[in-house]
């Protein structure tokens, strides 16, 4: 026989074991959604699990979905308005396309205005060594140079014997002391209170002073001589034997000789006295740095000359510089 207390022990020991066992078993069964019983109860609770599983699941499946044809939508322009939002686009392509336009528009404006603007520059800043051809284009008459005096064209001879051989063409002969070397004829321009022949003005200045030459009335002012024609005045060749107190600053010393000058002021020669400087027809063998207009390039055979009148200009250079010799022109006999 066993002890009562031995199997009492023993009895413990099965329980606590059989404990062990099930408790474990029936918590696994939880967790995979059993009872551990299988009767009815344990139907009952498994179904709120698996009624929970698939509410959870069914969101997540139905955003994923409604994002997925919401984004075909987008792609395809299956809505109105998706399909509305290119026509804004193309709305602001326009109004870019316009844009461009305008702006060509305006570019081309600008432009213009700056080639209008850019000639006005050249005019300004050409104005101090050419003529200002706005100037003579509205103001000249060139119908008054046929009034012009001859004398004042006429050429004194030269004081010095000629070393070159002269031009022979057409009857007569051109003498000059300097070899020819042909430049373009460019009117030189002597500042804004300068005008070429033929120009006219309605009024002249209150400077302007009277001189009277064989009976004709001239207006001096400023190196300008004036006479009156319908209206107003028009600019004339200085007159030979006009004498006047002051000449304007650009006037530059010319040598006649070696030991005579002239001073010579936009194509006029002066010769200094103790009246003042008087106008003296040109002389032969005098060398100019410019020319003013109202002069023509002629070519005489193989030369090509300036004429004023009956004063002939062979183009030159002295130093490196472009300028003119007076021509002595006579007769081939």
């Amino acid at each position: 026989m066993i002890p009562n207390n031995i199997l009492t022990n023993i009895k413990s020991i099965i329980f606590l074991f059989s404990l062990m066992v099930v408790i474990p078993f029936g918590v696994n069964a939880q967790r995979m959604g059993h009872s551990v019983s299988r009767g009815g109860g344990g139907r009952t609770m498994s179904r709120p699990t698996t009624t929970h599983r698939p509410t959870t699941s069914r969101p997540t499946t139905s955003r994923q979905s409604t994002s997925r044809i919401s984004n075909n939508r987008s792609i395809n322009g299956g809505h109105n308005k998706t399909i509305s939002r290119p026509s804004t686009s193309k709305k602001t392509v326009n109004r870019g396309t316009t844009n461009r336009t305008t702006n060509r528009t305006t570019n081309n404006n600008k432009i213009t205005n700056n080639r209008n603007t850019n000639k006005k520059t050249n005019n300004i800043k050409n104005s101090g060594n050419k003529i200002d051809n706005s100037k003579r284009n509205i103001n000249i008459d060139n119908s008054k140079n046929i009034n012009i005096n001859r004398n004042n064209t006429r050429v004194n001879a030269s004081p010095r014997r000629y070393t070159r051989p002269p031009h022979v063409y057409g009857g007569h002969r051109y003498y000059c002391h300097r070899p020819y070397y042909y430049h373009p004829y460019r009117p030189f321009y002597w500042g804004p209170v300068w005008h070429p022949w033929g120009y006219f003005v309605a009024t002249l200045a209150t400077t302007a002073i009277i001189i009277s030459i064989e009976n004709q009335k001239y207006h001096y002012d400023s190196g300008v001589y004036y006479v009156s024609s319908n209206g107003g005045y028009t600019v004339v060749q200085a007159p030979v034997g006009a004498t006047v107190q002051t000449l304007p600053k650009e006037t530059e010393k010319v040598a006649v000789n070696e030991t005579t000058n002239n001073y010579y002021y936009a194509g006029a020669f002066y010769s200094k006295s103790d009246e003042g400087y008087t106008v003296v027809p040109a002389t032969a063998g005098t060398i100019v740095p410019n020319l003013p207009e109202g002069g023509e390039e002629v070519k005489i055979g193989d030369i090509t000359y300036v004429q004023f009148g009956d004063t002939y200009y062979q183009p030159i250079e002295v130093d490196g510089k472009n300028m003119y010799e007076i021509v002595e022109v006579t007769e081939d006999k």
